[in-house]
Protein backbone atom coordinates (compact mmCIF):
# COMPACT_ATOMS: atom_id res chain seq x y z
CA UNK A 1 0.00 0.00 0.00
CA UNK A 2 1.92 2.94 -1.26
CA UNK A 3 0.23 5.93 0.56
CA UNK A 4 0.93 9.37 -0.85
CA UNK A 5 2.36 10.85 2.31
CA UNK A 6 1.71 14.65 0.38
CA UNK A 7 -1.80 14.04 -0.34
CA UNK A 8 -2.30 13.38 3.57
CA UNK A 9 -0.27 16.64 4.84
CA UNK A 10 -2.69 18.29 6.01
CA UNK A 11 -4.40 15.71 7.88
CA UNK A 12 -1.27 14.93 9.23
CA UNK A 13 -0.36 18.30 10.07
CA UNK A 14 -3.40 18.36 12.14
CA UNK A 15 -2.95 15.03 14.07
CA UNK A 16 0.50 16.37 14.99
CA UNK A 17 1.32 17.44 18.33
CA UNK A 18 4.06 20.49 19.67
CA UNK A 19 5.65 21.04 22.18
CA UNK A 20 3.40 23.68 22.99
CA UNK A 21 0.45 21.31 23.33
CA UNK A 22 2.24 19.81 26.57
CA UNK A 23 -1.09 20.54 28.75
CA UNK A 24 -3.10 18.20 26.70
CA UNK A 25 -2.29 14.41 26.82
CA UNK A 26 -0.70 13.22 23.68
CA UNK A 27 -3.76 12.30 21.45
CA UNK A 28 -5.32 13.46 17.61
CA UNK A 29 -7.89 16.10 18.34
CA UNK A 30 -9.93 16.81 15.05
CA UNK A 31 -11.34 20.09 14.23
CA UNK A 32 -14.51 20.50 12.69
CA UNK A 33 -13.61 21.06 9.41
CA UNK A 34 -11.01 18.26 9.81
CA UNK A 35 -14.16 15.35 10.52
CA UNK A 36 -16.21 16.77 7.95
CA UNK A 37 -13.75 16.38 5.14
CA UNK A 38 -12.18 13.40 6.57
CA UNK A 39 -15.30 11.28 7.83
CA UNK A 40 -18.05 12.07 6.45
CA UNK A 41 -17.47 11.11 2.51
CA UNK A 42 -15.90 8.21 1.48
CA UNK A 43 -13.00 9.79 -0.44
CA UNK A 44 -12.22 11.32 3.28
CA UNK A 45 -12.59 8.62 5.83
CA UNK A 46 -10.56 5.74 2.91
CA UNK A 47 -7.79 9.10 3.38
CA UNK A 48 -8.42 8.25 7.40
CA UNK A 49 -7.64 4.60 7.15
CA UNK A 50 -4.64 5.13 4.77
CA UNK A 51 -3.33 7.25 7.56
CA UNK A 52 -3.64 4.99 10.63
CA UNK A 53 -0.67 2.37 8.79
CA UNK A 54 1.53 5.26 8.30
CA UNK A 55 2.40 6.01 12.21
CA UNK A 56 4.23 2.54 12.17
CA UNK A 57 6.73 4.29 10.07
CA UNK A 58 7.82 5.68 13.47
CA UNK A 59 9.03 2.68 14.30
CA UNK A 60 9.71 -0.06 12.03
CA UNK A 61 12.61 0.49 10.21
CA UNK A 62 13.36 3.58 12.20
CA UNK A 63 16.16 4.02 14.81
CA UNK A 64 14.17 4.54 17.60
CA UNK A 65 12.25 1.36 16.64
CA UNK A 66 15.29 -1.28 16.89
CA UNK A 67 16.30 0.63 20.19
CA UNK A 68 12.78 0.13 21.64
CA UNK A 69 12.39 -3.51 20.21
CA UNK A 70 15.39 -4.76 19.63
CA UNK A 71 17.84 -3.35 21.62
CA UNK A 72 18.11 -4.04 25.65
CA UNK A 73 17.88 -7.43 25.22
CA UNK A 74 20.52 -10.56 25.34
CA UNK A 75 21.40 -10.39 21.60
CA UNK A 76 22.45 -6.57 20.73
CA UNK A 77 24.36 -3.96 22.57
CA UNK A 78 25.70 -0.57 21.82
CA UNK A 79 28.68 -0.20 18.91
CA UNK A 80 30.91 3.14 18.79
CA UNK A 81 28.57 4.98 17.63
CA UNK A 82 25.45 4.87 19.87
CA UNK A 83 25.53 7.64 22.04
CA UNK A 84 26.83 8.38 25.51
CA UNK A 85 24.37 9.84 28.08
CA UNK A 86 20.69 9.24 26.83
CA UNK A 87 19.45 12.41 29.38
CA UNK A 88 16.91 14.58 28.16
CA UNK A 89 16.77 13.40 24.17
CA UNK A 90 20.71 14.12 23.42
CA UNK A 91 21.46 10.16 23.03
CA UNK A 92 18.27 8.68 23.85
CA UNK A 93 19.36 5.27 22.75
CA UNK A 94 21.97 4.50 25.01
CA UNK A 95 19.23 3.96 28.17
CA UNK A 96 16.94 2.13 25.99
CA UNK A 97 20.23 -0.37 25.36
CA UNK A 98 21.59 -0.42 28.63
CA UNK A 99 19.13 0.87 31.11
CA UNK A 100 21.38 3.73 32.28
CA UNK A 101 19.88 6.49 33.27
CA UNK A 102 16.32 5.45 31.51
CA UNK A 103 14.35 7.68 32.82
CA UNK A 104 10.93 9.12 32.26
CA UNK A 105 12.56 12.14 29.84
CA UNK A 106 13.86 10.01 27.63
CA UNK A 107 12.60 11.30 23.95
CA UNK A 108 12.26 8.05 22.03
CA UNK A 109 10.07 6.92 24.66
CA UNK A 110 7.44 9.79 24.34
CA UNK A 111 7.85 10.67 20.92
CA UNK A 112 8.37 7.57 18.96
CA UNK A 113 6.09 5.46 21.11
CA UNK A 114 3.76 6.81 22.91
CA UNK A 115 2.42 10.17 20.97
CA UNK A 116 2.17 8.00 17.50
CA UNK A 117 0.53 5.15 19.10
CA UNK A 118 -1.91 7.74 20.84
CA UNK A 119 -2.82 9.41 17.99
CA UNK A 120 -3.29 6.57 15.84
CA UNK A 121 -5.32 5.41 18.50
CA UNK A 122 -7.55 8.23 18.14
CA UNK A 123 -7.77 8.21 14.24
CA UNK A 124 -9.19 5.13 14.73
CA UNK A 125 -11.79 6.22 17.85
CA UNK A 126 -12.79 9.01 15.37
CA UNK A 127 -13.25 6.89 12.15
CA UNK A 128 -15.26 4.63 14.10
CA UNK A 129 -17.47 7.04 15.49
CA UNK A 130 -18.13 8.33 12.20
CA UNK A 131 -18.33 5.34 10.23
CA UNK A 132 -22.24 5.26 9.60
CA UNK A 133 -21.68 8.79 8.73
CA UNK A 134 -19.52 8.62 5.83
CA UNK A 135 -21.54 7.52 3.04
CA UNK A 136 -19.63 4.08 2.55
CA UNK A 137 -21.05 1.29 0.21
CA UNK A 138 -22.50 -1.67 2.17
CA UNK A 139 -19.36 -3.63 1.08
CA UNK A 140 -16.41 -1.20 1.57
CA UNK A 141 -17.72 -0.32 4.99
CA UNK A 142 -17.15 -3.42 6.68
CA UNK A 143 -13.59 -3.67 5.72
CA UNK A 144 -12.94 -0.38 6.38
CA UNK A 145 -13.95 -1.21 9.51
CA UNK A 146 -12.00 -4.08 10.30
CA UNK A 147 -9.04 -2.10 9.24
CA UNK A 148 -9.34 0.44 12.21
CA UNK A 149 -10.35 -1.81 14.44
CA UNK A 150 -7.29 -4.52 14.17
CA UNK A 151 -4.70 -0.42 14.16
CA UNK A 152 -6.82 0.84 17.31
CA UNK A 153 -5.34 -3.06 18.69
CA UNK A 154 -2.28 -3.17 17.01
CA UNK A 155 -1.22 -0.09 18.79
CA UNK A 156 -2.82 -0.36 21.98
CA UNK A 157 -0.59 -3.79 22.46
CA UNK A 158 2.64 -1.82 21.51
CA UNK A 159 1.47 0.69 24.52
CA UNK A 160 0.23 -1.93 26.90
CA UNK A 161 2.98 -3.99 26.75
CA UNK A 162 5.62 -1.67 27.01
CA UNK A 163 4.00 0.44 29.42
CA UNK A 164 1.52 -1.64 31.34
CA UNK A 165 -1.49 -0.42 33.09
CA UNK A 166 -2.12 2.99 30.71
CA UNK A 167 -4.36 5.60 29.44
CA UNK A 168 -7.40 3.50 27.79
CA UNK A 169 -10.36 5.39 25.84
CA UNK A 170 -12.62 4.17 22.67
CA UNK A 171 -13.82 7.54 22.42
CA UNK A 172 -12.21 10.17 20.23
CA UNK A 173 -10.44 13.17 21.85
CA UNK A 174 -12.87 16.17 21.20
CA UNK A 175 -11.58 18.95 22.86
CA UNK A 176 -8.84 19.74 25.51
CA UNK A 177 -8.48 16.59 27.89
CA UNK A 178 -6.08 17.04 31.05
CA UNK A 179 -7.06 14.14 33.07
CA UNK A 180 -6.03 10.48 32.08
CA UNK A 181 -6.97 6.76 33.76
CA UNK A 182 -4.27 3.87 34.38
CA UNK A 183 -6.50 1.44 32.91
CA UNK A 184 -5.62 -2.56 33.82
CA UNK A 185 -3.81 -4.47 31.37
CA UNK A 186 -6.21 -7.17 31.40
CA UNK A 187 -9.16 -4.91 30.30
CA UNK A 188 -7.27 -3.25 27.97
CA UNK A 189 -6.02 -6.89 26.35
CA UNK A 190 -10.30 -7.69 26.39
CA UNK A 191 -10.60 -4.78 24.40
CA UNK A 192 -7.63 -5.75 21.99
CA UNK A 193 -9.30 -9.19 21.84
CA UNK A 194 -12.46 -8.11 20.54
CA UNK A 195 -11.27 -6.08 18.26
CA UNK A 196 -8.90 -8.13 16.31
CA UNK A 197 -11.50 -10.85 16.03
CA UNK A 198 -14.05 -8.55 14.34
CA UNK A 199 -11.15 -7.92 11.81
CA UNK A 200 -10.65 -11.28 11.30
CA UNK A 201 -14.31 -12.21 10.77
CA UNK A 202 -14.52 -8.94 8.30
CA UNK A 203 -10.89 -8.51 6.66
CA UNK A 204 -10.32 -10.04 2.54
CA UNK A 205 -7.55 -13.39 2.69
CA UNK A 206 -5.90 -11.10 -0.20
CA UNK A 207 -5.36 -7.67 -0.87
CA UNK A 208 -3.81 -5.59 -4.26
CA UNK A 209 -2.96 -3.11 -1.72
CA UNK A 210 0.24 -4.13 -0.83
CA UNK A 211 1.01 -3.38 2.92
CA UNK A 212 -2.83 -2.94 4.30
CA UNK A 213 -3.49 -5.54 6.75
CA UNK A 214 -5.85 -8.93 5.42
CA UNK A 215 -7.17 -11.95 7.35
CA UNK A 216 -4.06 -14.25 7.81
CA UNK A 217 -2.29 -11.64 9.05
CA UNK A 218 -4.92 -10.36 11.53
CA UNK A 219 -5.26 -13.96 12.63
CA UNK A 220 -1.22 -14.52 13.35
CA UNK A 221 -1.24 -11.23 15.04
CA UNK A 222 -3.99 -12.85 17.20
CA UNK A 223 -1.83 -16.20 17.39
CA UNK A 224 1.35 -13.84 19.42
CA UNK A 225 -1.48 -11.80 21.11
CA UNK A 226 -2.89 -15.45 22.15
CA UNK A 227 0.58 -16.08 23.43
CA UNK A 228 1.20 -13.41 25.13
CA UNK A 229 -1.90 -13.81 27.21
CA UNK A 230 -1.06 -17.38 28.27
CA UNK A 231 -3.89 -18.90 26.39
CA UNK A 232 -1.59 -21.93 24.53
CA UNK A 233 -4.41 -24.00 22.81
CA UNK A 234 -5.93 -20.85 20.60
CA UNK A 235 -2.34 -19.31 19.66
CA UNK A 236 -1.57 -23.02 18.22
CA UNK A 237 -5.08 -23.55 16.88
CA UNK A 238 -4.28 -19.65 15.19
CA UNK A 239 -0.55 -20.25 14.30
CA UNK A 240 -1.63 -23.38 12.00
CA UNK A 241 -4.71 -21.98 10.39
CA UNK A 242 -2.39 -19.68 9.08
CA UNK A 243 0.45 -22.20 8.17
CA UNK A 244 -1.95 -24.69 6.64
CA UNK A 245 -5.01 -22.29 5.40
CA UNK A 246 -3.31 -19.90 2.68
CA UNK A 247 -0.65 -19.91 0.05
CA UNK A 248 1.93 -19.06 2.09
CA UNK A 249 4.83 -20.98 2.68
CA UNK A 250 8.90 -21.10 3.75
CA UNK A 251 11.25 -19.94 1.16
CA UNK A 252 13.18 -22.42 -0.31
CA UNK A 253 16.65 -20.43 0.94
CA UNK A 254 16.67 -18.14 3.96
CA UNK A 255 18.87 -15.73 1.80
CA UNK A 256 16.14 -15.26 -0.34
CA UNK A 257 14.21 -13.39 1.96
CA UNK A 258 16.45 -10.43 2.33
CA UNK A 259 17.06 -10.14 -1.69
CA UNK A 260 16.03 -6.57 -2.21
CA UNK A 261 13.78 -7.53 -5.48
CA UNK A 262 12.31 -10.37 -3.42
CA UNK A 263 10.48 -8.30 -0.73
CA UNK A 264 6.99 -9.44 -1.82
CA UNK A 265 7.30 -12.83 -1.30
CA UNK A 266 5.42 -15.67 -0.26
CA UNK A 267 6.45 -15.71 3.26
CA UNK A 268 5.96 -12.42 4.38
CA UNK A 269 2.03 -12.07 5.98
CA UNK A 270 2.23 -7.66 6.91
CA UNK A 271 5.13 -5.45 6.17
CA UNK A 272 5.38 -1.77 6.59
CA UNK A 273 6.02 -0.33 2.65
CA UNK A 274 8.65 1.99 1.85
CA UNK A 275 8.71 3.39 -1.31
CA UNK A 276 11.26 3.76 -3.69
CA UNK A 277 10.32 7.50 -4.53
CA UNK A 278 12.07 8.17 -1.04
CA UNK A 279 9.66 11.45 -0.96
CA UNK A 280 7.10 9.96 -0.26
CA UNK A 281 8.12 7.98 2.73
CA UNK A 282 8.04 10.68 5.68
CA UNK A 283 11.56 9.21 6.70
CA UNK A 284 12.32 5.96 4.96
CA UNK A 285 14.05 2.68 6.53
CA UNK A 286 17.35 3.17 8.35
CA UNK A 287 17.90 -0.74 9.45
CA UNK A 288 20.31 -1.28 6.87
CA UNK A 289 22.72 1.38 8.37
CA UNK A 290 22.67 0.78 12.19
CA UNK A 291 24.30 -3.08 12.61
CA UNK A 292 26.99 -1.92 10.27
CA UNK A 293 30.81 -2.05 11.50
CA UNK A 294 32.60 0.81 10.84
CA UNK A 295 34.86 -0.70 7.68
CA UNK A 296 35.24 2.04 5.39
CA UNK A 297 38.62 3.39 7.65
CA UNK A 298 40.91 -0.07 7.15
CA UNK A 299 43.53 -0.12 4.64
CA UNK A 300 42.32 -1.06 0.98
CA UNK A 301 38.32 0.19 1.43
CA UNK A 302 36.14 3.46 0.63
CA UNK A 303 32.72 3.57 1.67
CA UNK A 304 30.44 3.16 -0.86
CA UNK A 305 26.77 1.91 -2.16
CA UNK A 306 27.31 -2.09 -1.93
CA UNK A 307 29.15 -2.38 1.50
CA UNK A 308 26.74 0.44 2.90
CA UNK A 309 26.25 3.65 4.65
CA UNK A 310 27.89 2.50 8.35
CA UNK A 311 26.24 4.59 11.37
CA UNK A 312 27.84 1.61 13.68
CA UNK A 313 25.13 1.82 16.10
CA UNK A 314 24.37 -1.43 17.24
CA UNK A 315 26.42 -5.21 17.35
CA UNK A 316 25.93 -8.35 17.85
CA UNK A 317 26.16 -9.64 21.65
CA UNK A 318 29.18 -12.66 21.61
CA UNK A 319 26.13 -14.82 22.70
CA UNK A 320 24.33 -14.18 19.54
CA UNK A 321 26.91 -15.10 17.38
CA UNK A 322 27.76 -18.11 19.28
CA UNK A 323 24.29 -19.46 19.00
CA UNK A 324 24.86 -20.01 15.70
CA UNK A 325 26.32 -23.13 14.25
CA UNK A 326 28.15 -21.57 10.77
CA UNK A 327 28.57 -25.31 9.86
CA UNK A 328 25.02 -26.45 9.36
CA UNK A 329 23.26 -23.27 9.84
CA UNK A 330 22.57 -21.15 6.46
CA UNK A 331 21.54 -18.06 8.90
CA UNK A 332 24.43 -17.09 10.14
CA UNK A 333 26.19 -16.28 6.68
CA UNK A 334 22.81 -14.89 5.66
CA UNK A 335 22.38 -13.16 8.16
CA UNK A 336 26.29 -11.62 8.79
CA UNK A 337 28.58 -10.35 6.86
CA UNK A 338 31.85 -11.58 7.84
CA UNK A 339 34.05 -10.10 4.60
CA UNK A 340 34.76 -6.89 2.77
CA UNK A 341 36.58 -7.20 -0.47
CA UNK A 342 38.82 -4.26 -1.19
CA UNK A 343 37.57 -1.34 -3.24
CA UNK A 344 40.48 1.50 -3.19
CA UNK A 345 40.96 2.12 -6.56
CA UNK A 346 44.23 4.17 -5.47
CA UNK A 347 47.26 0.80 -5.01
CA UNK A 348 48.97 3.30 -2.21
CA UNK A 349 45.82 3.00 0.31
CA UNK A 350 46.29 -0.95 -0.29
CA UNK A 351 48.21 -3.28 2.03
CA UNK A 352 50.95 -4.34 -0.50
CA UNK A 353 50.25 -6.90 -3.16
CA UNK A 354 45.95 -6.71 -2.25
CA UNK A 355 44.13 -6.06 -6.04
CA UNK A 356 40.43 -4.53 -6.14
CA UNK A 357 38.07 -7.41 -5.30
CA UNK A 358 40.78 -9.39 -2.73
CA UNK A 359 39.96 -9.79 0.52
CA UNK A 360 40.77 -7.05 2.96
CA UNK A 361 39.06 -7.70 6.10
CA UNK A 362 37.28 -11.01 7.66
CA UNK A 363 35.64 -10.99 10.92
CA UNK A 364 35.17 -14.49 11.94
CA UNK A 365 33.20 -16.00 15.19
CA UNK A 366 36.00 -18.43 15.81
CA UNK A 367 39.56 -18.02 17.48
CA UNK A 368 42.06 -17.33 14.13
CA UNK A 369 45.38 -18.53 15.08
CA UNK A 370 48.60 -16.28 14.59
CA UNK A 371 50.42 -18.16 12.54
CA UNK A 372 46.84 -18.11 10.09
CA UNK A 373 47.05 -14.35 10.68
CA UNK A 374 50.32 -13.84 9.45
CA UNK A 375 49.94 -15.63 6.68
CA UNK A 376 47.30 -13.14 5.44
CA UNK A 377 47.49 -9.69 3.63
CA UNK A 378 44.04 -8.76 4.53
CA UNK A 379 42.42 -6.68 8.20
CA UNK A 380 41.54 -10.17 10.53
CA UNK A 381 39.31 -9.79 13.92
CA UNK A 382 38.55 -12.69 15.62
CA UNK A 383 35.84 -12.91 18.42
CA UNK A 384 38.15 -12.83 20.77
CA UNK A 385 39.71 -9.48 18.94
CA UNK A 386 35.96 -8.08 19.54
CA UNK A 387 34.40 -9.41 22.52
CA UNK A 388 36.19 -10.20 26.35
CA UNK A 389 35.78 -13.91 27.52
CA UNK A 390 32.70 -12.62 29.66
CA UNK A 391 31.06 -11.18 26.23
CA UNK A 392 31.95 -7.21 27.20
CA UNK A 393 32.31 -5.79 23.69
CA UNK A 394 36.57 -4.28 23.89
CA UNK A 395 36.60 -3.84 20.11
CA UNK A 396 32.96 -1.70 19.08
CA UNK A 397 34.07 -0.46 15.74
CA UNK A 398 35.01 -4.11 14.27
CA UNK A 399 32.46 -7.07 14.46
CA UNK A 400 29.80 -8.89 12.34
CA UNK A 401 27.49 -6.80 10.59
CA UNK A 402 24.06 -7.53 10.03
CA UNK A 403 23.43 -7.34 6.60
CA UNK A 404 19.70 -8.78 6.29
CA UNK A 405 18.77 -5.09 5.71
CA UNK A 406 21.36 -4.30 3.34
CA UNK A 407 20.31 -1.98 -0.17
CA UNK A 408 22.32 -1.89 -2.90
CA UNK A 409 19.81 0.24 -4.83
CA UNK A 410 20.70 3.37 -3.05
CA UNK A 411 21.41 6.37 -5.49
CA UNK A 412 24.66 6.81 -3.99
CA UNK A 413 27.27 5.86 -0.99
CA UNK A 414 25.69 8.67 1.25
CA UNK A 415 22.59 8.28 1.02
CA UNK A 416 21.31 7.10 3.53
CA UNK A 417 17.45 6.84 3.12
CA UNK A 418 16.52 3.04 2.10
CA UNK A 419 13.43 1.90 0.26
CA UNK A 420 13.58 -1.61 2.02
CA UNK A 421 9.97 -2.85 3.53
CA UNK A 422 10.19 -3.49 7.23
CA UNK A 423 8.64 -6.81 7.47
CA UNK A 424 6.41 -7.19 10.86
CA UNK A 425 4.80 -10.53 10.51
CA UNK A 426 6.06 -13.42 8.45
CA UNK A 427 5.11 -17.51 7.98
CA UNK A 428 8.25 -18.35 10.01
CA UNK A 429 6.78 -16.77 13.11
CA UNK A 430 4.18 -18.58 12.90
CA UNK A 431 6.03 -21.95 13.37
CA UNK A 432 7.73 -21.00 16.10
CA UNK A 433 4.55 -19.30 17.70
CA UNK A 434 2.98 -22.97 17.32
CA UNK A 435 6.00 -24.41 18.64
CA UNK A 436 6.10 -22.25 22.04
CA UNK A 437 2.37 -22.94 22.76
CA UNK A 438 3.00 -26.82 21.83
CA UNK A 439 5.95 -26.79 24.19
CA UNK A 440 3.41 -24.26 26.96
CA UNK A 441 1.08 -27.43 26.75
CA UNK A 442 3.92 -30.14 26.84
CA UNK A 443 3.15 -31.37 24.09
CA UNK A 444 7.13 -31.80 23.21
CA UNK A 445 6.89 -34.28 20.29
CA UNK A 446 4.59 -31.16 18.75
CA UNK A 447 7.24 -28.81 19.30
CA UNK A 448 9.82 -30.29 18.25
CA UNK A 449 8.28 -30.86 14.90
CA UNK A 450 7.25 -27.14 13.90
CA UNK A 451 10.68 -26.23 15.52
CA UNK A 452 11.95 -28.72 12.62
CA UNK A 453 10.10 -27.64 9.83
CA UNK A 454 12.07 -24.14 10.25
CA UNK A 455 15.42 -25.87 10.96
CA UNK A 456 15.12 -27.59 7.79
CA UNK A 457 14.88 -24.64 5.80
CA UNK A 458 17.40 -23.05 7.83
CA UNK A 459 19.96 -26.13 6.72
CA UNK A 460 23.28 -25.80 4.55
CA UNK A 461 22.91 -28.38 1.75
CA UNK A 462 23.53 -32.14 3.32
CA UNK A 463 22.76 -30.69 6.97
CA UNK A 464 19.22 -31.23 7.47
CA UNK A 465 19.54 -34.34 9.56
CA UNK A 466 22.35 -32.24 11.79
CA UNK A 467 19.83 -29.60 12.04
CA UNK A 468 16.72 -31.66 13.20
CA UNK A 469 16.65 -31.38 17.08
CA UNK A 470 14.64 -34.22 19.46
CA UNK A 471 11.54 -33.44 21.07
CA UNK A 472 13.77 -33.38 24.69
CA UNK A 473 15.53 -30.64 23.42
CA UNK A 474 13.16 -28.18 23.64
CA UNK A 475 12.66 -25.75 25.87
CA UNK A 476 12.02 -21.76 26.27
CA UNK A 477 15.75 -21.05 26.10
CA UNK A 478 16.19 -23.21 23.40
CA UNK A 479 12.81 -21.32 21.84
CA UNK A 480 14.23 -18.26 22.15
CA UNK A 481 17.66 -18.96 20.89
CA UNK A 482 15.70 -20.44 17.83
CA UNK A 483 13.89 -16.71 17.67
CA UNK A 484 17.29 -15.29 17.64
CA UNK A 485 18.52 -17.14 14.91
CA UNK A 486 15.65 -16.81 12.60
CA UNK A 487 14.52 -12.85 13.75
CA UNK A 488 17.67 -11.06 14.81
CA UNK A 489 17.63 -7.54 14.02
CA UNK A 490 13.12 -8.05 13.12
CA UNK A 491 11.95 -5.94 16.13
CA UNK A 492 10.25 -8.64 18.10
CA UNK A 493 13.06 -9.68 20.56
CA UNK A 494 12.16 -7.03 23.20
CA UNK A 495 8.55 -8.52 23.56
CA UNK A 496 9.78 -12.11 23.05
CA UNK A 497 11.85 -12.12 26.24
CA UNK A 498 9.41 -9.89 28.16
CA UNK A 499 6.34 -12.74 26.95
CA UNK A 500 8.62 -15.31 28.24
CA UNK A 501 9.33 -14.16 31.20
CA UNK A 502 13.11 -14.18 30.33
CA UNK A 503 14.27 -10.13 30.12
CA UNK A 504 15.76 -9.72 33.32
CA UNK A 505 17.43 -12.86 33.59
CA UNK A 506 18.66 -13.11 29.83
CA UNK A 507 19.93 -9.65 29.72
CA UNK A 508 22.08 -10.37 32.62
CA UNK A 509 23.17 -13.37 31.68
CA UNK A 510 24.10 -12.32 27.77
CA UNK A 511 24.22 -8.83 27.90
CA UNK A 512 27.42 -7.20 30.33
CA UNK A 513 26.44 -3.78 29.13
CA UNK A 514 23.12 -3.59 30.22
CA UNK A 515 23.56 -6.87 33.17
CA UNK A 516 24.51 -4.53 35.55
CA UNK A 517 21.82 -1.99 35.10
CA UNK A 518 18.73 -3.63 34.77
CA UNK A 519 16.27 -4.23 37.28
CA UNK A 520 13.10 -6.18 37.63
CA UNK A 521 11.22 -3.02 36.94
CA UNK A 522 12.43 -2.75 33.83
CA UNK A 523 9.96 -5.04 32.25
CA UNK A 524 7.82 -1.92 31.70
CA UNK A 525 9.29 1.74 30.06
CA UNK A 526 8.93 4.70 31.98
CA UNK A 527 5.37 6.86 31.10
CA UNK A 528 6.57 10.25 29.93
CA UNK A 529 7.13 12.75 31.86
CA UNK A 530 5.80 14.92 29.71
CA UNK A 531 2.61 13.16 30.16
CA UNK A 532 2.89 13.07 33.71
CA UNK A 533 3.54 16.90 33.40
CA UNK A 534 0.02 17.09 31.61
CA UNK A 535 -2.46 15.80 33.52
CA UNK A 536 -4.38 17.18 36.54
CA UNK A 537 -5.09 14.29 38.35
CA UNK A 538 -1.37 13.75 39.31
CA UNK A 539 -2.79 11.39 41.80
CA UNK A 540 -4.09 8.66 39.81
CA UNK A 541 -1.87 9.00 36.86
CA UNK A 542 1.48 7.92 38.23
CA UNK A 543 4.87 7.06 37.21
CA UNK A 544 5.29 3.22 36.87
CA UNK A 545 7.43 1.51 39.72
CA UNK A 546 10.73 2.30 40.00
CA UNK A 547 11.28 5.45 37.92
Amino acid sequence: MKINIKKLLPFLLVVSLTESCKKELEEYNPSGATVESLFKTPEGFESAVNATYTYNRNLYGKEEGYAMLEMGTDIWTNAAFNGSTGINGIFPQTPLTTYQGLISDNLWVNTKMWQPCYSAINLCNTGLKYIDNAGLNAARKPVLEAEMRFMRAWYYYHLVETFGDIHFTLEPTEGMVTTANRTSVETIYKQIFEDVESAVANLPVTTNDYGRITKPAAEAFLAKLYLTRGRNQEASDYAKKVITGYNFKLLTNYADLWNINNQKNAEVLWAVNYSTNLANNAGSNLGHSLFLMEYNTLPGMLRDVANGFPNVRYMPTRSLIQMFDDQNDARYNASFKSVWYANEPDASKRPAGMNVGDTAIFVSKNVISAAERTSKKYKVYDINDVYDANGLPKDRFHFLSLKKFDDPTRGSATETQSSRDAFILRLADMYLVAAEAQFKLGKLDSAAYFVNEVRKRAALPGKQAAMQIAPADVNMDFILDERAREFAGEQMRWYDLKRAGKLVERVKKYNPDAAVNIKDFHILRPIPQAQLDAVTNKSEFKQNQGY
